[in-house]
């Protein structure tokens, strides 16, 4: 008996179809992708070696503060000296009247011919990381009407991060 080998050949692969399909299916998902956005805060966090080297460097202290209390925010300039206090609105913070205090902080020293761009955000080790959060926002920019469209004006973009004082009456009275 005699095994006879068949001349088989190689079958071609149709990727037509499949070629097709790529070329739809691609676009259709880009374009219906969602991309997601990081924004990136430039903080300044307090320095140690600052702190316990010279604390009379500045004769002037000329800082802008705002201090997160479990109550109310205070707005200091110069730093210690209460200026502002924004108690809680129905167990909220009101930072819309926050926003408004510190616009009228920086028309004030604008009048003074002072141009600040800095603010420190003082918090206790308890406080909320939203209320942090939604503090920084406030303090950054507010919305105003440009030319009949909304634009973000700028307020304190330059945010420095520290300890509030332990003491809740240090900072300001209510």
């Amino acid at each position: 008996m005699r095994i006879r080998k068949r001349n088989r050949e190689e079958a071609d692969l149709e990727i037509t179809s499949f070629m097709n399909l790529m070329i739809i299916l691609v676009p259709v998902l880009l374009m219906s992708m969602v991309f997601s956005h990081i924004t990136v805060l430039d903080l300044k966090l307090p320095d140690l070696a600052a702190d316990s080297s010279e604390p009379n460097d500045q004769p002037e202290n000329q800082m802008l503060e705002l201090v997160i209390l479990p109550d109310r925010f205070v707005v200091n300039y110069p730093a210690g000296a209460p200026l502002k206090t924004v108690p809680q609105k129905d167990g909220e913070y009101d930072y819309k009247l926050l926003s408004d205090v510190l616009q009228e902080v920086k028309r004030l020293l604008k009048d003074r011919g002072i141009e600040k761009r800095d603010i420190f955000i003082l918090s206790q080790p308890n406080t909320d990381y939203q209320t942090i959060v939604s503090a920084m926002d406030t303090v950054r920019s507010f919305k105003a009407v440009l030319a009949a469209s909304v634009v973000n004006a700028e307020l304190f973009p330059e945010i420095s991060l520290g300890d509030a004082p332990v003491n809740t009456s240090a900072g300001g009275a209510p």
